[in-house]
This record gives C-alpha cells, structure tokens and sequence, in this order.
C-alpha cells in the first residue's frame, strides 16, 4: 500500500447525519463561488471541488475569479480571487447566471461581486467570521456592516469560525483553510470523499506524507463542521462515470492537442492568460521528444517558431492579444514564405494591456487584417474545452497541407474553466506525416503554385536538388526576389487560392433550432453554451428563435448566405464593444458593429444587428435571454 493510500485509509466517511436534522433538498444544478484574497488558495479550492463532481459524473463548468492586479491589496473590494462552479446532474455548457451558494474568507471580496449581480437574490453565504473579533476596530465595524447589509437585501449569511477551526489542525490556517472549504462543501452537496482524498494524495504528493495528513484533516474537519452547525444539505444526481473521462481547463487541453497533433516545438513568452498553456505543456512535452522554447520576447517565439516549421517541423506559438500584435510582421513572413504555423491567441480584455485577467473576443478584426498588405491566413475559434484539444489537431493539418497560418482563437473563459470530457482516444491520422526527404525534381521551383488551388509542394532544407532562397519579399516561383508588375499579383493570387481551396472543403455549419423564423442568433467562440441554452429556455416559451455557431471564421463555409436570408431578423451575440443605438449621438451612419457583425454584413450584404459587451466576463445565459425576450416583444 502506497504512504497516499495508508493515510487515506485513516480518513474513514463520515454518516451524512445533521445535527440540525436538516431536510436533505434535491436540485437538479447550483452555481458555487469560493472567493478570497489572493493566495488563500480559493482557486485551487474551487478547481478541486469541481474534479470530484466531475468524476462523480457531474457536468461541471468552473470560472476562474481573477484580479486585475497580481497581487491587490488584501481585504479589498476589487481583489476577489477564487473560483465558480456550476454543478449539473446533467451536461453543461457554460458558467450559468447567478451564484446559490457562496464561500467568502472575508466581507470586503463579497461587496464588489454582489455589485455586480454575481449572486442569487436569497442566496447563502458562508463567511469566515474572525473579522468580527479583529483587533482593529475600523475591521471589525466593516465586517458587520457587511453583514447587515447582506442580511438586509436578503441573503442568508452564515458565519463561520473558520480559521479558529483550522488552527486546531495547522499552525498556519492560510496553509489549508481551502481545504477545509472543500470539506464544507462535500457535506453541503453530498460529495465523495474518498474522491475528494484522492485528489488531495496527488495534489500534496510531492510535498510529502505530513502534509497530505493535515490536510485530509482539514478536509475532514470541514466535513464535520458543516454536518453538525449547517443546515444546508443538497443532493445532486450523479450518474457516475460510464465512459474514461478527463477534466482540465482550455489551456491544457490547448497543451495536450499539441503533443497529440505531432507538433514537436512550441516557442512562446509568457503573457495573461496564455502563459499556463506553455507551463502545462514544459511538464511534459520533453517526454515525447518536444521542446518548449521561452523566447526574449513575443517577436522572437514567433520566430523561432517559423524557423522551427521551415526546417520541417510545423510549430506553434502561444499568446493573447499584446503578443500578437508584437507578432504581425512574422505572421507576414509566414504567410508570403509559405511557411506553416500554428498561433493560439488567448483573447482576453483590451486595447493595449487592457484586462490582462478577464475575458474579450475582441481580437478577431485584428487576426483577419492586423498584417500588413495582404497575408491571407486560416482563423478558427474553439467553442468548448474539448473543441479546444481537437482544433489544435486540426489547425495543424491545415497549416502543413495549405502552407499557411493558422491562427487559432480561444480566450480566457475557454483558458481557465474547468470542463469533464470523454478521453481521447489517439489516432495515427493525428500526427504529421514523416519528413519527406526525397530528391527534388529537376526543374521544379519552389513555389510551383497550381493554377487551380494556389498549393504547392513544401520543400526543406536538406533536400537535394531543393536549395532555395527564403524571403519576405515579394518573388517568382523560383524564390528570387523580384518586383516586376506582374510578380506580386501572381504571388497574392495564389496565396488567396489556397483559402478558397480550404474553403471548398468546409461543411456548412448547423443551425441550432428551426432552419428559419423570426430570429436568428449568429456566435463564435466561447459563447455557444450560454448562446444555446438562452435560445432552449425562449423556445420553450414558444419564441421563434434559433441560433448558429461559426468555428471557421476566415474563411466561411458555403451555404451560411442562404441560413442567413431564412430569417426576419439576425443578430450577433459577442464579446466585443459595439455601440447601442441607445446613446444619443449613435446613429445608423456611425455606429461600430461587433466585430463578427461587421464581417457577416460585409461579406453577406445582410443587415445584421449586434448585442455585445465587455465587462471582462463570460456571457451570461440569463443576460442573452433577456435580451432575446425584448428583441421578440
């Protein structure tokens, strides 16, 4: 028996028996928050939660709460830090509406989330309650100011001595008041906790026997506490497992469809909300023979990368917004030498360093036509957490068919929530092919472009026959460098032909609801969950509504015109500024559209409208149906 085993073995489960005789309530689904200061360890309470509800068979979606600033002042109205769980006997798609259950370390991280409509009217409150007996007095008149306050709009709060019990296990609460969180919360919503234990053994495993001790101590002493003073006690189906199930944020599964795609190098510059993609992959990358390179700069990743795919090897860079900007002249360089590569922006808010924590697709115009003169390149956006393993998969296929970049979309909302999805099952199909190291042809160029497709046969170094010159200047087939009238338009022509050769083998995308009514919601990227389930809870209602999710964004399948024109009215949902009619100054001759809503209407002449915002946060289900119910009124 492994020490991880002995020690849980000590923890035995506790009867589910509450001292109050609390009335056991059946739910179908609650959203949980567990927010701190920074560095109590709130996330790492939440992410854990969340895998034991998953691997108990629960759908599970989890939003990570992130300060703007690293490390905010503790005690501050802005600095919450933690996590949100939504919890479903069922699948789940997205992070749901309002909070029924919240965990706070103090009063002041609550105040800033219940402005912002966070929380459920009536919701619980479970709050560490030292502040009440702090030896500062201005503490002490804050925290029961908040709490009357609280109580007043409704909620119902419980205070809880948590730091008073944690002490009776660890010298330093900050050190494991989380898990004595987790252990409040396996009571409240009946979990497992032999799952629990585990993943307590191979979150501690490294830090030794002692330390996972203390902590299925806390867990346990959580446990018990809530059993005997709560009296709040749910129990969620949970069909447990029937098919091998992962759970894991975007980011590593971003990571994870790298190694599974056979791409060997990833060159990146650590950059919010990108950065732990590169970290998860640097933990096991080298185990199949990959390198993670950490370049000086966003400019120099790209280029290693390029460098990387030029000498046979498609390689991928990783960044959010800032760091593509800093990347177009190489993302130029890509696109005229026909080199492969693979970018995933990690889309979070903006201009400039903007929102560095929070969520924004604003970054799609800035793909499509950030590069100068024409650069041509393949953009394609997730829309789940799974979809995000697999489209690494296939934005590698693309590039090395079609010699071109592909720049793949995800966002923060995608980066750190937590999703349970079955296990991929590998596939020869996904890697590259063997390096092609034949002789080249004699005659053959090096952009010998077909007439009909713009494609042309990738050439390497160590080829015979293959020495070319590689430029980002404008050149003949020969790779020579030239600047004659004809040459350039030869060379942009073919380099748009291989998107509309790509485009040919599209599948028009499926509408969600009726092939055509009164409305149609059109979405990319993160949003398809709250999309989706906004447009189930009108149809339920008898609203002619239905909606569309585009994965490919440049270029778009065939047939989406014709969805298009079914429709009275069709509108984007995204999260992106666009202006409202509402303003006084706002007009149909200077409004700013979303930036999907801009492409649609050019490319498709249809009067598209938008609703969008930017409040740094995932869409809401809630928030799109309201909207819904009044565009139909």
């Amino acid at each position: 028996m492994s020490s991880s085993k002995s020690t849980e073995a000590r923890h035995q489960s506790p009867d589910v028996v509450s001292m109050h005789g609390a009335r056991t309530q059946r739910i179908s689904e609650h959203i949980v928050e567990i927010i701190s200061d920074s560095g109590e360890g709130a996330q790492t309470a939440g992410q854990m939660f969340a895998t034991v509800s998953a691997k108990m068979g629960n759908g599970v979606w989890t939003v990570e709460i992130i300060p703007a600033e690293i490390e905010p002042p503790a005690r501050s109205i802005e600095g919450a830090s933690g996590n949100r769980i939504r919890l479903c006997s069922g699948a789940v798609t997205n992070a749901g509406d309002a909070a029924d259950v919240i965990i706070a370390l103090n009063e002041q991280v609550l105040i800033g989330r219940e402005a912002a409509g966070e929380f459920k009217q009536g919701a619980h409150i479970l709050l560490e309650n030292k502040w009440a007996q702090n030896k500062i007095s201005n503490i002490v008149t804050a925290y029961n100011d908040a709490v009357g306050n609280f109580k007043a709009k409704g909620y119902r709060v419980h205070e809880i001595p948590m730091e008073e019990e944690c002490r009776k296990f660890v010298d330093n609460p900050l050190r494991g008041k989380n898990i004595f969180v987790v252990g409040i919360l396996s009571y409240i919503y009946s979990r497992d906790l032999d799952i629990a234990r585990q993943e307590i053994a191979k979150k501690f495993k490294k830090k030794g026997e002692a330390i996972i001790e203390s902590n299925l101590s806390l867990l346990d002493a959580g446990y018990h506490w809530a059993q005997h003073n709560l009296d709040l006690h749910f129990e969620i189906d949970s069909p447990g497992v029937t098919e091998p199930q992962v759970v894991m944020n975007g980011n590593a599964a971003l990571a994870l469809g790298t190694v599974a795609s056979g791409m060997e190098v990833c060159a990146m510059y650590p950059i919010t909300p990108a950065t732990s993609a590169s970290h998860f992959l640097s933990e096991i990358f080298e185990e199949v023979g990959g390198v993670v390179h950490q370049a000086e700069d966003e400019i120099a990743a790209c280029a290693f990368a390029i460098g990387a795919s030029y000498a046979g090897k498609c390689a991928v860079t990783i960044t959010s917004g800032p760091g593509m900007a800093l990347k177009t002249e190489l993302m130029g360089l890509s696109v005229m030498g026909e080199i492969p590569l693979v970018l995933v922006d990690v889309q979070r808010g903006g201009p400039s360093t903007g929102l560095p924590t929070k969520v924004e697709q604003g970054d799609l115009l800035a793909a499509m036509f950030g590069v100068p003169g024409d650069a041509p390149k393949i953009i394609m956006a997730p829309a789940t957490i799974e979809d995000c393993f697999y489209s690494i998969i296939t934005a590698r296929k693309i590039a090395e068919t079609f010699r071109t970049l592909v720049v793949v979309l995800t966002d923060a909302n995608l980066a750190t929530g937590q999703q349970a999805f079955p296990r991929p099952a590998f596939k020869e199909e996904w890697l590259a092919p063997p390096v092609d190291q034949s002789p080249v042809p004699a005659g053959a160029n090096p952009y010998d472009w077909d007439a009909a497709t713009g494609l042309s046969v990738r050439r390497l170094p160590g080829q015979a026959n293959g020495m070319f010159t590689l430029t980002g200047l404008a050149h003949t087939r020969q790779g020579t460098v030239a600047y004659g009238p004809g040459v350039n338009q030869e060379g942009c022509r073919h380099r748009s032909l291989k998107l509309a050769a790509f485009q040919k083998t599209l599948k028009t995308p499926e509408v969600f609801g009726d092939p055509e009514g009164d409305l149609l919601i059109v979405g990319w990227g993160s949003t398809r969950g709250a999309i989706e389930e906004a447009v189930m809870r009108t149809r339920a209602d008898g609203l002619d509504v239905s909606s569309l999710h585009l994965k490919f964004l440049q270029p778009m399948a065939s047939g989406i015109r014709e969805i298009l024109h079914r429709y009275k009215r069709v509108m984007t949902v995204e999260i992106n500024y666009s202006d409202s009619l509402d303003d006084e100054i706002i007009d149909d001759d200077n409004r700013r559209y979303a930036n999907l809503a801009w492409l649609l209407r050019a490319r498709y002449l249809v009067d598209i409208d938008c609703w969008s915002n930017v409040h740094g946060q995932p869409m809401k289900p809630g928030a799109i149906e309201s909207m819904i119910r009044s565009r139909l009124q």
